[in-house]
């Protein structure tokens, strides 16, 4: 059975609350979901603690094959859904202690784990553990903001700050940190030099679309080279006419085609995670954004068994 199970075997509204009905545990697991539904790191719209369980929903329409890459991306990878981090909602740096415990222990394992936020700060829990298994790594990062600010009302930690904690903990190779899609209005210039300054490759929306992707891709080859990777996804990169549910909305973005056209061409990266931000369930009533998700870590799992198909 190329599948855990099947529509055949059982309705896809029948679920087990797991993404696409996975299990929990496989004795050859070499690819995780792990919910983090922490969101209270958030400075404006809250409600990205309910993603996981929305996008695992969203995820019953899918089919297992994926026909870009030719691969049944959670059967090859013999994928699990670990279910969720017990996160403490009013403690981040508990939560991050959970996160990064429940991330390195899927690492330590050799399982890449994809995580599904929650808000954006979750993700310096998982670059602290990947840290620890690999040393610090190259990142590339899809979001319509860069997440390098320092403070907001004097607090270090939030989810427009995970980026230069990271850098201040020695998380990231900077030169092999890439940006893509920024865009939207500004307190003041140094909203960008902040990147800028810590040496990170900052990719504005209107530069991808004046130079093409592929160009950008090529240059992402070249300097990543095969330096274990870490894929996070904000969704708010993609326009909110196709991801109105989400907290920050940027207008100005690119469609969930197109999206989706830059995602599938990432191969032949050394891909160690993923995780997927932001997308905040109240906000979408028709689920158009919780599918879009779903279907980005579709797309995560089949780079994964690609990679695995390459060994």
């Amino acid at each position: 059975m190329k599948y855990p199970l099947s529509p055949d075997v059982k309705p896809e509204f029948c679920t087990t609350g797991s993404f696409m009905r996975l299990p929990a545990t496989h004795p050859k697991a070499k690819l995780a979901i792990v919910g983090m539904p922490f969101d209270t790191a958030a400075s404006f719209r809250v409600g990205a603690r309910f993603a996981p369980q929305a996008i695992r929903q969203s995820s019953m329409t899918l089919f297992p094959y994926h026909p870009t890459h030719s691969v049944y991306p959670f059967t090859d990878t013999n994928a699990i859904d670990v279910g969720d981090v017990p996160v403490i909602p009013h403690n981040i740096h508990r939560s991050y202690d959970l996160m990064e415990g429940s991330v390195l222990s899927l690492m330590n394992q050799g399982i890449v784990p994809i995580g599904l936020g929650g808000d954006h700060s979750i993700t310096l829990a998982s670059l602290r553990a990947a840290a620890k298994v690999y040393g610090p790594v190259a990142m590339i990062h899809f979001d319509s903001h860069t997440d390098t600010w320092d403070t907001y009302y004097d607090e270090k930690y939030w989810h427009g700050s995970p980026f230069i904690r990271a850098h201040e903990e020695g998380l990231l190779i900077p030169e092999k940190v890439f940006q893509l899609g920024i865009r939207g209005t500004l307190n003041h210039p140094g909203d960008l030099e902040a990147s800028y300054d810590l040496g990170y490759n900052v990719v504005t929306t209107p530069e991808i679309r004046q130079r093409g992707f592929n160009r950008i891709l090529q240059h992402m080859r070249e300097v990543i080279g095969d330096t274990p990777c870490f894929l996070t996804f904000d969704i708010d990169f993609v326009d909110p006419s196709c991801a109105p549910g989400t907290g920050t909305l940027e207008v100005g973005g690119f469609s969930s085609l197109e999206t989706l056209e830059m995602v599938r061409s990432l191969t032949g990266f050394n891909y160690i995670g993923f995780d997927l931000v932001e997308v905040l369930p109240p906000y979408d009533p028709t689920q158009i954004t919780s599918l879009l998700a779903a279907t980005l870590v579709h797309d995560f799992a089949s780079l994964v068994a690609l990679n695995l198909k390459d060994k």
